[in-house]
């Protein structure tokens, strides 16, 4: 798989001759307006939605936070063919196509094979966040002929990336073969607001080199840990801990705008 980091959430993944865009944010650095509080965004896309060149789906992690759909993101669905998402992205926007945990669909790739797509659990913040932060949706892309990728989406969860893990590995995912995870893009850089007392919306680095060991021997891409005032621990950080960790000689970090290969 090659994967160009364009900043904070959005990624786009070639794998299988399809390509691929996570949670896509391409405002200028602004601030949002919120309920009560003030959503700042730190820097601008590292490409610009025009530079992407074709794109076959959207993996839409959820769509109810800005930093990860913004405006431009918003505006770009409209032009590209498939989103994946969760069944109330389905409900707020035209075309969506939502999928419940464990379901799949199958995106034709090039070749007359298909790209499998399973949509994940994931929780953004601590248990029972739902009523306040919403639903989250994690994605699982596997191929007999593919290495098989874990996108997290926005989760705050150890114990879910265990039971994908478990799932994943003894094949009781509906139609999807036994197998282990290659590749995992962790959302990581333990976003907090004043939402649950500041505790951790996505996963502290501390929670991601958990994830990565229960992952293992998968390649390890943090993303989604920058860009954004609410993040507070950042790539540097997350690379620290992974040091101290012993986990360096499985960890990716990706450089923005720069096609990493894995």
């Amino acid at each position: 798989m090659k994967l160009t980091h364009i900043g904070g959430p959005t990624a786009v993944l070639d794998l299988g001759g399809l390509r691929l865009l996570t949670d896509p944010a391409f405002d200028a650095p602004r601030d949002y307006q919120l309920p009560g509080r003030v959503m700042t965004k730190l820097t601008g896309p590292a490409l610009e939605p025009e530079d992407l060149g074709p794109i076959d789906a959207v993996l839409l992690s959820h769509d109810q936070h800005k930093d990860n759909l913004d405006d431009a993101g918003r505006a770009l669905l409209a032009s590209i063919p498939l989103t994946l998402s969760t069944p109330d992205a389905a409900e707020h926007i035209a075309g969506v196509r939502g999928l419940a945990p464990w379901e799949s669909t199958q995106l034709p790739r090039p070749d007359g094979s298909a790209l499998t797509v399973t949509a994940l659990p994931a929780q953004h913040g601590p248990e029972g966040c739902e009523p306040v932060t919403g639903v989250v949706t994690g994605f699982l892309l596997s191929a007999d002929d593919l290495p098989t990728v874990y996108v997290s989406g926005d989760n705050a969860s150890v114990a879910l990336v265990a039971e994908i893990v478990e799932r994943t590995k003894t094949g009781t995912i509906p139609g999807i073969k036994a197998r282990p995870i290659d590749i995992a893009l962790l959302f990581a850089g333990a976003a907090r607001t004043p939402l649950f007392d500041g505790q951790p919306l996505t996963l502290t680095s501390d929670a991601a080199a958990e994830a990565a060991r229960l992952l293992a021997p998968a390649t390890i891409v943090p993303v989604h840990t920058e860009g954004w005032a609410h993040f507070t621990e950042g790539p540097d950080h997350l690379a620290k801990t992974f040091t101290t960790e012993g986990l360096t000689d499985r960890l990716r970090m990706p450089t923005h705008g720069v096609p990493l290969e894995l």
